[in-house]
Formats: structure tokens, sequence, C-alpha cells
């Protein structure tokens, strides 16, 4: 029964849910329409992470998981970036933003099989704690997933 649920689910509404035009609740989100296709974006973005000078320190790929079960859903990938210089800089200010970290990129699969990028602003994450001293971190943080995505998408 667990398994026809979960099918049922992944048949109906990954598909459609792993569309990057569905629109976001957060504000500050920056989204990449590209001619990519899905891995080469994903490619990409791993190589752009590394010219940059951070780390890919974590990731996960929905559409991998599923196609490993046996399901054919849109490419869905996370990828959670991070440096440690970043992180105690944010530390020092305020402990309980390290929770926010790694900052994530989100790549999407799109009907006509290229690929969005999206991201949301570190500054806006960042901006949730309130707390001013953050705010340079992540002005700083702003300017290298720009770079990232201006790589990524090139």
């Amino acid at each position: 029964m667990r398994r026809f649920l979960f099918a049922t689910f992944m048949c109906l509404f990954l598909p459609s849910m792993a569309l990057a035009d569905q629109g976001y609740p957060y504000p500050d989100m920056q989204v990449h329409a590209t001619s990519k296709s899905f891995g080469d974006l994903r490619s990409a973005l791993k190589a752009a992470v590394k010219k940059n000078k951070m780390l890919l320190v974590s990731s996960a790929c929905g559409s991998c998981g599923a196609k490993n079960q046996g399901f054919d859903i849109p490419g869905n990938y996370v990828g959670g970036v991070f440096r440690n210089d970043f992180a105690r800089r944010a530390f020092a200010v305020h402990v309980p933003a390290g929770i926010e970290f790694p900052i994530r990129f989100y790549i999407t699969e799109n009907a006509d099989k290229t690929a969005t990028l999206t991201y949301r602003k570190p500054s806006a994450i960042l901006a949730a704690y309130e707390v001013e001293d953050l705010a340079p971190i992540g002005a700083d943080l702003d300017t290298v997933f720009a770079a990232i995505a201006a790589d990524t998408i090139r």
C-alpha cells in the first residue's frame, strides 16, 4: 500500500512540482532560465562553484533517486554551497543564523528539456534574522552567488 501511495504521488504531483515556473513564496529569488539541459546545467554549477572558490558540500537529486526506484520525473537537483570563512563570520555575529548554511542552488528541468537555475539571495536569507551585523556577510555572499550563477548559465 505504501508503495502504491508513493507511486501515485510521484506520478501525479512531482512532475508539475519539479518545474521551475511554479512560483516561490520568498523575496529575492533569482531565477535564471537557460537553454542548457539539466545535466549540462548541473555540471556547469559544479564547475562554477569551484571556480569561485566555494565548496559544494551537499546535494540531493530527486530525479536521480526517483529513477533508481523506476520512476521518471523531470530533473530536480539541490546543491548546498559553503565556505567556512563565511560561516565563521556569521557565527561570530549570530549563532542561530548558522542553520542557513550551506546556502542552496536549485536546478529544475523544464517541460522543453531546458533547465532553470534558482537561488535565494544570501542577503535575503540572513535578513530574516534582523541582525544588522549579518548584512555585510549577506552582501558579500550575494556577490559570490551572483558570480556562480553567471558562470553557471554562461
